[in-house]
């Protein structure tokens, strides 16, 4: 290949030499801004995830704590007024002469009080029975489902932002010319 006799001289730089190119300054400067925007929204993120959000369930948990213990206080004064209400008198029945079915030339107005006392015992009856709290009621909450809930809107919102700004950045820089 090469002889010892050939001449080969190393090559001189020259002032011609290309300049570096002031485009890897604003890339550099660019990439980092979105480095930096990435790390602060994944930063933000993580503090609601571990910090906002159990402060949120912990209120809410609390919350419904009041609300059912408010539920049951109500409960147990009804519950106490109706009793107080219902009078101690036991029923005594006295032998009357009166026929047990009402007659034929009664009245509507007349008609109607014997259905009326009879509703009025079985409603009294119906209370009485209820008078015990079987359950408590519970609230339920609305089902967490659905694209937007599990993908973590807020990170998905900042990632396409980012990418619209590299877009536009990228288009900016390779249409202006360069110095």
């Amino acid at each position: 290949m090469y002889d010892e006799g050939d001449n080969l001289e190393p090559l001189e730089e020259t002032e011609d030499a290309l300049p570096e190119e002031a485009g890897n300054n604003n890339f550099k400067i660019i990439g980092g801004i979105l480095v930096l925007a990435i790390l602060l929204s994944i930063g933000c993120i993580a503090y609601y995830g571990f910090v906002i959000i159990p402060k949120q369930k912990e209120a809410l948990v609390a919350s419904q704590q009041t609300q059912v213990a408010e539920q049951v206080a109500i409960g147990d004064g009804l519950t106490a007024s109706a009793i107080a209400a219902i009078p101690n008198a036991t029923a005594t029945f006295v032998p009357t002469a009166t026929p047990p079915f009402a007659q034929e030339t009664a009245t509507a107005s007349e008609a109607v009080e014997p259905l009326t006392a009879t509703v009025v015992a079985a409603n009294t009856q119906v209370a009485q029975a209820q008078m015990t709290i079987t359950s408590l009621p519970t609230s339920t909450l609305l089902p967490d489902t659905g694209f937007f809930d599990d993908a973590g809107a807020p990170g998905l919102f900042v990632m396409a932002l980012a990418l619209v700004v590299v877009i536009l950045l990228a288009r900016r820089l390779r249409v202006s010319p360069a110095k």
